[in-house]
């Protein structure tokens, strides 16, 4: 069954507009996982503009479903995750002034840099996921650093999906297969929605867990919270 991990960086983005603790990052997690979220997912950046560190300690103290930590592994980072010890960590090549994550990563150029890393962090017992696209030689790399998972980086098929599903989807069939092959677990997320997620699921129905945040807050905007998780669960049988 591929899992639902909630990313619940917009309700810190809301939050830190006005300041104080009004919507309560801790609570909507909770909620989240009350409704039926197999996982909480945050992306803590260096200027803290949605999730802050402290965020990170307090959900970590208090969710029981999976934790999942995205970010670039900067050295506040990489000492973030020696502390916290998530379920999972994700590392994605993000640049400090990113708006939101746009790219994978060059795991050739990068190999010994994320090997290093993901020795450091599957000794202290958490998983590992390395935020890749679709390009075979790039998947192969990636299972030679050693990690657990990939995620496949799902921006490309949101985008070309309303235009022509099965020519957008076709790529992360053939990356999936190609990961499934190396051993490698599979993650997906960015842009997935209630429009593309069960088109995605029903080509790959393997992947292990969706990350989705943007989309699934701002449905809740509409629908609730507690509907708008039952919906995308909905999409992922």
């Amino acid at each position: 069954m591929t899992q639902l991990s909630v990313n619940i960086n917009k309700i810190a983005t809301i939050r830190n507009a006005r300041g104080g603790n009004v919507p309560n990052v801790l609570q909507v997690a909770l909620d989240c996982e009350k409704f039926g979220a197999q996982g909480i997912t945050v992306h803590p950046r260096p200027d803290e503009r949605h999730i802050k560190f402290k965020d990170v300690y307090d959900l970590k103290a208090q969710i029981n479903t999976e934790f999942n930590i995205e970010g670039y592994p900067s050295t506040d980072f990489i000492e973030l995750i020696k502390s916290v010890k998530p379920t999972q960590v994700t590392l994605v090549p993000d640049a400090p002034d990113a708006i939101t994550s746009n790219a994978g990563w060059d795991t050739k150029t990068h190999q010994s840099f994320l090997s290093d890393l993901i020795d450091e962090f599957r000794a202290m017992g958490v998983r590992t996921s390395i935020f890749t696209g679709t390009d075979p030689e790039i998947i192969e790399y990636a299972a030679k650093t050693g990690t657990d998972r990939i995620e496949l980086y799902t921006e490309p098929y949101a985008t070309f999906y309303p235009k022509n599903k099965e020519e957008a989807i076709a790529p992360f069939v053939e990356a999936a297969k190609i990961a499934k092959k190396l051993g490698l677990g599979i993650n997906a997320g960015h842009d997935l929605s209630l429009e593309n997620l069960n088109f995605f699921y029903k080509n790959i129905p393997y992947i292990e867990e969706v990350s989705i945040g943007h989309a699934l807050i701002s449905d809740a905007l509409y629908l609730g919270l507690e509907k708008t998780i039952a919906a995308y669960k909905n999409c992922l049988k």
